[in-house]
């Protein structure tokens, strides 16, 4: 399965992760988290690695979309959800719930929010390229369409995810302000919809990881706050 195939044939997001996870088109991807999914970590020894691509999770319905960087080849690569079994979960999750936008501190379930990626298989270096992003593209360009009739803002985790939103809203009929919003900490766009409808509001924020949590560069309370205003903005 092909991204610029795939994702045209999908009538809803479950239909899209049903063709996200059949995706080939990264060959240097493909290997990796067969790989990693093959050789496993050694405080994972006696679990069965997911190894395939990650879709996105959430309600059909979400105001609210997290966008993140790709599956970690431990975390998601291994449990087959977005951010589930790594330490940027570890911060994200609870922060979700905090502004409540998931059901518990381990986001069982998201409530108005979804979580997905600008790439679904784990890249070696948690380091995609540029091509392998635009490739992937197209999964995550019908994701907003798909999410169109109810999405009103989406979070950015990251310089990576911001880039990748931009282009991806332009594709889904959003028509992103020039010159294009600059990434930062706390970065607000309104964003129109050629339809005429109601804008999105795409926020900027740290990406949780370890790097980023471990100097404080990226604190719990800073997360919450962008959080806070997503929620706010989708109406939670």
């Amino acid at each position: 399965m092909y991204p610029v195939v795939g994702a045209a044939r999908a009538r809803s997001v479950g239909e899209l992760a049903e063709a996200v996870v059949r995706c080939t088109a990264c060959p240097r991807l493909v290997a990796w988290r067969e790989e990693v999914a093959r050789v496993k970590r050694a405080a994972f020894r006696d679990q069965e690695y997911w190894g395939r691509p990650v879709p996105g999770f959430g309600p059909a319905d979400a105001a609210v979309l997290v966008v993140g960087l790709a599956p970690a080849a431990h975390g998601g690569n291994r449990t087959g959800r977005m951010f589930t079994g790594d330490p940027s979960g570890d911060v994200l999750f609870p922060a979700l719930h905090a502004v409540g936008l998931a059901d518990r501190p381990d986001a069982r379930e998201l409530l108005g929010a979804r979580v997905t990626a600008p790439v679904h298989c784990a890249p070696p270096g948690n380091r995609p390229t540029t091509g392998e992003r635009d490739t992937c593209r197209p999964w995550l360009v019908r994701e907003l369409e798909l999410l169109r009739p109810t999405l009103r803002v989406a979070v950015a985790l990251g310089g990576f995810a911001w880039q990748a939103l931009l282009p991806a809203l332009d594709s889904a009929g959003w028509r992103p302000p020039r010159p294009r919003p600059v990434f930062g900490h706390g970065a607000e766009a309104a964003v129109e919809h050629a339809d005429g409808g109601p804008e999105l509001r795409l926020l900027g924020c740290y990406h949780p990881s370890r790097r980023n949590t471990s100097t404080g560069r990226l604190t719990p309370a800073m997360l919450r706050e962008v959080l806070r205003r997503a929620a706010r903005l989708g109406g939670r």
